[in-house]
């Protein structure tokens, strides 16, 4: 679940901040970063080094970050941190997503249309706006309700997940603890119309309509983990081709290269030169379409590529690459031509299939895309989602 510890990670970060993070973060007095993220494009943000994923899934859930970016040498030795970030990303959409949900799926609840018809003054529905401000010290003494009505939405949910014979003990924790999460991040707004209808006769359909998204939320989440899996053996794949090509360099006519660069010493020398000349691999992470674009929000781009640190050269590539020939084609293919002896395709297939598979059960549409551009030997892997 990797999402709740408290602990930290050390990843060189590059956090992009939509309108509503930089405000927030000049409102307190803190300095934002200009940079230059792999695209080329320059963005405001911060950097980091170390973080709580807790700061950044809070972040996320507040609409603040609009990409991440991490670029490094090699990411053997940060693999564990990687994927811990993918997956609280991967989990923050998906929470965001789940109460934007429910949110729709209240305000067709019957109760809530007659609410509407007898006030049309006070009108629940997509166009509602209360402030964060408003809707607390509406709730602040409704504590014993909410408390309440969670459990009741909870309780029949728990009742199926202990009783399904076909979970091991661990995977029940795992699904328990999981629909506590969702709840746990039902926005105020949500909590703002549960407990308004809470003794009305119509509060059974609306907790049905949150078990109901529950249940295909955290269905769902099942693809984080092999969002995270992915995305880090791209990210080796990435850069194993940097670390045989720099040997091919370094050991100039050797024949076996493979032998050579999974000698650990020899390895940790060519990752050496690697970060002496700013060969990066760049993995980053787009979240959704911006507040505006309505439907998009649920989206996520993960793009991959290496490439050494030179901008502009790299910028007149693409553009002259834009002009000549870019392959265009699904990473299926990609993997289907890498040449033989590029260990990990297997691997790499194997997963992909898997992350598809798992996409489909759950709804989740998922499509990957490879671009090489022919001028300048870069190679940029594109998976999308929509949650």
């Amino acid at each position: 679940m990797g999402s709740d510890k408290k602990f930290i990670l050390e990843l060189p970060l590059k956090v992009v901040l939509t309108e509503d993070g930089a405000s927030n973060f000049i409102s307190h007095n803190k300095k934002l970063l200009r940079f230059r993220l792999a695209d080329n494009v320059e963005e405001y943000g911060i950097s980091l080094d170390k973080f709580s994923p807790q700061s950044i899934q809070s972040m996320i859930l507040l609409d603040y970050i609009s990409k991440i970016e991490i670029s490094m040498s090699e990411f053997v030795s940060s693999r564990q941190e990687v994927m811990d970030l993918s997956k609280v990303i991967v989990y923050s959409l998906l929470y965001k997503q789940f109460d934007r949900d429910v949110y729709a799926a209240l305000i067709q609840c019957e109760c809530v249309r007659k609410h509407n018809r007898a006030n049309p003054s006070h009108l629940i529905d997509e166009r509602t706006n209360m402030s964060e401000r408003q809707l607390r010290s509406i709730l602040q003494n409704k504590e014993a309700t909410i408390q309440n009505t969670r459990r009741q939405i909870l309780d029949p949910i728990w009742k199926s997940i202990m009783s399904n014979n076909d979970y091991s003990s661990e995977e029940k924790n795992i699904y328990l603890l999981m629909s506590e999460k969702f709840m746990n991040r039902l926005g105020l707004m949500n909590w703002y119309i549960i407990t308004l209808f809470a003794k009305n006769e119509g509060a059974a359909e609306m907790y049905v309509a949150i078990r109901n998204l529950l249940s295909s939320y955290m269905d769902k989440s099942k693809v984080a983990e092999y969002i995270s899996v992915m995305v880090m053996e791209l990210a080796l794949n990435n850069e194993n081709t940097n670390i045989r090509k720099e040997a091919k360099t370094m050991y100039h006519g050797i024949d076996d290269i493979d032998a050579l660069i999974f000698d650990p010493e020899v390895r940790a020398k060519i990752v050496q030169e690697l970060q002496r000349k700013h060969e990066l691999v760049f993995l980053s992470w787009k979240l959704g379409g911006g507040s505006t674009s309505i439907g998009k929000q649920g989206r996520l781009s993960i793009t991959l590529y290496n490439k050494d640190d030179e901008f502009q050269e790299m910028k007149d590539n693409i553009e002259s690459a834009k002009a000549s020939n870019t392959n265009k084609k699904s990473l299926i293919d990609f993997y289907r031509e890498l040449p033989e002896g590029q260990e990990g395709t297997d691997l790499g297939l194997y997963y992909l299939s898997y992350l598809d598979d798992a996409c489909k059960k759950v709804n989740v549409k998922f499509e990957s895309l490879v671009n090489q551009f022919s001028a300048s030997d870069l190679t940029v892997i594109n998976l999308n989602f929509n949650f």
